[in-house]
């Protein structure tokens, strides 16, 4: 059967996350759907990463086998319009291309590359509602920046993931974690080969901590040294995370 990597944007906001629920809307679900309509095979699609109920995507990357060879742009046009003539979908295949029976989206990827959206300033939102954290306290970009270089490297991060987490190490390498201000809105752009469960939100959550000046650098790597969720800050809000991009 042939395979096909698929790049695809979505806005989760209505959604339980990537992964197929019995009794909720999922991704996973919404796409394997207008792929049965598209080709008249159920078959499971593997996605680069499972993100959470309400965490939206730029780019996430999966892989389908069809039980026949199609163009690539027949199969991104195809899904697409089945996935289009359902209105409460919120999902679009933005690339498609044929790919080796060895590719992987999940095992193959080598760096995952995720924005976390902070929307600072007291206004309520309304254009951006549901696709970023609103914060009204006045946020300091630079100390967060600062602090999270702490953050950066090879370490034990059990207080920045979540209790549930089912990964077998706690162990991670960020290679990227920084803070950004465009005006009123902080971008917090992380990449790592992989992520604990959450553990882009509880960063995300621990330097807000930072920048409304309640923590200070010193207590982020406190944090970190106790390998105790408890020690670390709040989980950041899901409507604030996007998958950014993920590289092969």
């Amino acid at each position: 059967m042939p395979r096909y990597k698929l790049i695809i944007e979505y806005d989760g906001t209505h959604y339980a996350g990537w992964q197929k629920q019995d009794d909720q809307p999922s991704i996973q679900s919404a796409l394997g759907a207008a792929i049965f309509k598209f080709c008249g095979v159920e078959t499971d699609m593997i996605g680069a990463g499972r993100t959470d109920a309400g965490v939206h995507a730029k780019a996430q990357a999966a892989h389908v086998d069809l039980p026949r060879e199609h163009d690539a742009f027949t199969v991104m046009q195809g899904v697409n319009f089945y996935l289009f003539a359902e209105p409460e979908n919120r999902i679009a295949i933005l690339h498609a291309e044929q790919v080796g029976a060895d590719f992987h989206a999940r095992f193959s990827a080598k760096k995952r590359h995720y924005v976390y959206r902070i929307i600072n300033r007291r206004a309520r939102l309304a254009l951006e509602a549901g696709r970023a954290w609103h914060v009204v306290d006045e946020l300091d970009a630079n100390a967060m920046h600062n602090a999270a270089q702490i953050l950066v490297g090879h370490h034990d991060f059990t207080s920045f993931r979540d209790t549930q987490c089912q990964a077998k190490s706690p162990e991670k390498t960020l290679e990227q974690l920084d803070i950004v201000r465009y005006g009123d809105e902080i971008h917090v752009i992380t990449s790592a080969r992989s992520f604990l469960h959450h553990q882009v939100r509880i960063m995300a959550g621990t330097l807000a901590m930072v920048g409304k000046g309640k923590w200070r650098k010193e207590d982020v790597q406190a944090a970190l040294a106790a390998r105790d969720r408890a020690k670390s800050g709040l989980t950041a809000p899901p409507e604030g995370l996007y998958l950014a991009k993920v590289d092969y």
